[in-house]
């Protein structure tokens, strides 16, 4: 009986395999021409170059280059004609010949430059033609393939796919400050100033020669929009509150959210003393009345912490900005703001007046943490602002310029004295400057005129 059943089986597997296949086969034939992805693909990446070649900020370096000669050649000229004229063949002249040979090294840097970008402009214009040209003829060889409008679709799928991204990371989210390390800036380096975005006489026109504005780089929840203003109240020195604008046009059109006082006296103890002060996480950074040291204000509490700097530190008007024509009188301190918090410039006697660069650490006790040493001579600059660690200081130029000449990198402590980055003044004095990385903007307090600046980076 087993013997029978193997049989029988192994039989039906025989004629198994020999039954014949139900497969079917078409043959699909078409008059279109199979599309080339591949040469679609490198026309895109073509395009892609051309497009990263070509910046609005290659464009802004030439036209710093040439409005920085534009500026310098005039006044050089104008240099030689003071020294002409008022040479004494002492110190005078010794100090205004030393001033136009520094010029001279700066006209002739900015030519350099201005070469070097020249060519590497015409170099860039022969390529991109070429390029141009190439990417020309492979999209008109292409049209015949797009029948289908392959490329528009692709264009679509890239914009859904592109919503999609920003629907499944939360777009719409508050953005909250980047806090980089200290000089490792995520936007790159500063390339350019714009023209001013801002420019108000305030409430008070003409009334407070000294003061400063802004807006808190840490800004407490619901005064993300707000701004601030403290302007020197007695004799272009103290001020002893804060006065908010919940709006930049309520501040434009001197509309005020009301004052913080710190003192119901002015001036006295813990009095503001200059007009280098900032805002950040909802307190006030400044110079204490009469003393070498920081004083912190906290807005909510309204409790007073300070924290002394080093010996030696000049204060009470000795270690101001200055330009040849004039000093800044209780400018010795500068504090400034970045996206890592809160710095402290100033100069010391042990540093024979050179800039000293200190980060002012949050927390109880108000304290120093690194300092850094430069040899940047203070009462050679009219002002300094921080932005992603780097230090940059400005010199007086013309009663319409201002230059941001300088920048100390607090990361490779590497000094540069040829950034060559001029500011359009609203008026011929600034008395203070801050950089605003809330907005990238640049917050100008210059005669009683609050101007800002957008910072262009790259």
């Amino acid at each position: 009986m087993k013997l029978y059943m193997i049989v029988s089986l192994c039989a039906l597997f025989a004629l198994t395999q020999q039954a014949p296949s139900n497969k079917c086969l078409c043959e699909l034939s078409t008059s279109e021409k199979v599309f080339p992805h591949d040469k679609l693909k490198a026309v895109e990446d073509g395009a892609l170059k051309c497009n990263s070649d070509i910046s609005p900020q290659k464009v802004a370096e030439l036209d710093s280059l040439l409005l920085g000669l534009e500026i310098r050649l005039p006044q050089l000229q104008e240099d030689m004609s003071i020294l002409e004229r008022e040479d004494d063949g002492e110190l005078y002249g010794v100090i205004s010949l030393q001033v136009i040979e520094n010029e001279l090294k700066h006209i002739n840097q900015l030519v350099a430059r201005l070469k070097n970008v020249t060519l590497s402009h015409q170099r860039l214009t022969a390529n991109t033609t070429e390029q141009l040209e190439d990417l020309t003829a492979k999209m008109q060889k292409l049209e015949v393939y797009d029948t289908m409008q392959v490329v528009n679709t692709q264009k679509t799928n890239q914009r859904l796919k592109k919503d999609l991204d920003q629907c499944k990371t939360g777009s719409n989210q508050a953005s909250k400050p980047i806090q980089p390390p200290r000089g490792n800036c995520p936007h790159g380096r500063l390339l350019n100033i714009t023209g001013s975005r801002v420019s108000t006489a305030g409430e008070y026109p003409g009334s407070y020669k000294y003061g400063a504005w802004g807006r808190d780089s840490k800004p407490e929840a619901g005064k993300e929009k707000w701004y601030w203003v403290v302007m020197m109240t007695v004799s272009n020195r103290f001020s002893n509150y804060v006065r908010f604008y919940a709006t930049e046009s309520s501040l434009i059109v001197g509309t005020s959210a009301g004052n913080v006082q710190i003192n119901p006296t002015n001036p006295t103890t813990n009095t503001i003393q200059g007009p280098n002060v900032v805002l950040y996480g909802g307190a006030l950074y400044y110079n204490c009345y009469n003393q070498d040291s920081i004083c912190r204000f906290h807005l909510t509490n309204k409790t007073v912490v300070n924290v002394q700097l080093p010996k030696g530190t000049r204060f009470n008007s000795k270690g101001n900005f200055c330009h040849l024509e004039e000093c800044y009188p209780f400018t010795d301190l500068d504090l400034a703001t970045d996206e890592s918090g809160v710095w402290v410039i100033y100069t010391t006697t042990q540093d024979f007046g050179n800039v000293v660069l200190s980060k002012v650490e949050e927390g109880e006790p108000l304290r120093l943490n690194q300092t850094w040493h430069t040899s940047l001579y203070k009462q050679g600059v009219t002002n300094t602002f921080m932005a992603c660690g780097v230090l940059y200081a400005t010199r007086y130029v013309t009663k319409d310029h201002e230059e941001i000449f300088y920048s100390f990198d607090t990361t490779t402590r590497e000094e540069r004295f040829d950034v060559n980055v001029f500011i359009q003044k609203r008026s011929p004095n600034i008395q203070s400057l801050n950089y605003s990385p809330v907005d990238k903007m640049l917050h100008v307090y210059s005669d009683s005129f609050m101007v800002s600046y957008k910072v262009l980076f790259g």
